[in-house]
Formats: structure tokens, C-alpha cells, sequence
């Protein structure tokens, strides 16, 4: 399992990943849901997954994002690949 301090970085540095696609400046909590609070369109969520990817070196399995709906739901998915990694 993960630390505490590792989810909280994982957290954070998430949030910072959404910041460019988060025109509506949303305050970004834990519960942030990506269609509903941020009002991403599939390709915009497409283009985060990309970054998040990218910033984790990391593959975020496609049949894994239809249950990621917040923020702490992706932040603990690439917590638990970089587990099995």
C-alpha cells in the first residue's frame, strides 16, 4: 500500500496536471468529478490521461478510465500501477 505522503504527492502533482485542461477554475478537491465539476469533454480527458502518463511513465489500462471519476480515483489508480510496476 502506499504511503500517505506518496498518495498526497500523487494528489498534488495530479492537480497540477489538470490545471491547463481546467478552464472553468474550479477549486479541485479529492471528490473533483472530471465530466461533471470540470466539464471535460472524452478528448480533453484523453489529452489529461496523456500527461498523467507521461508524468508517471506509466499506462493507465483504457478499461480501467470509465470507473475513474475523480480526482482520487486517478490519483489512487496510478498509486496502485506504480505499485505493480
Amino acid at each position: 500500500m502506499a504511503s500517505d505522503a506518496n498518495a498526497t504527492n500523487t494528489f498534488e502533482t495530479i492537480v497540477g496536471l489538470i490545471e491547463p485542461f481546467n478552464r472553468k477554475n474550479v477549486t479541485i478537491t479529492p471528490d473533483t468529478t472530471f465530466q461533471g465539476d470540470l466539464d471535460l469533454d472524452s478528448l480533453t480527458v484523453m489529452d489529461l490521461v496523456a500527461a498523467i502518463e507521461d508524468e508517471y511513465d506509466i499506462l493507465i489500462p483504457l478499461n480501467m478510465l470509465p470507473d475513474l471519476e475523480t480526482v482520487q480515483q486517478v490519483a489512487d489508480a496510478v498509486d496502485k500501477i506504480n505499485q505493480e510496476k
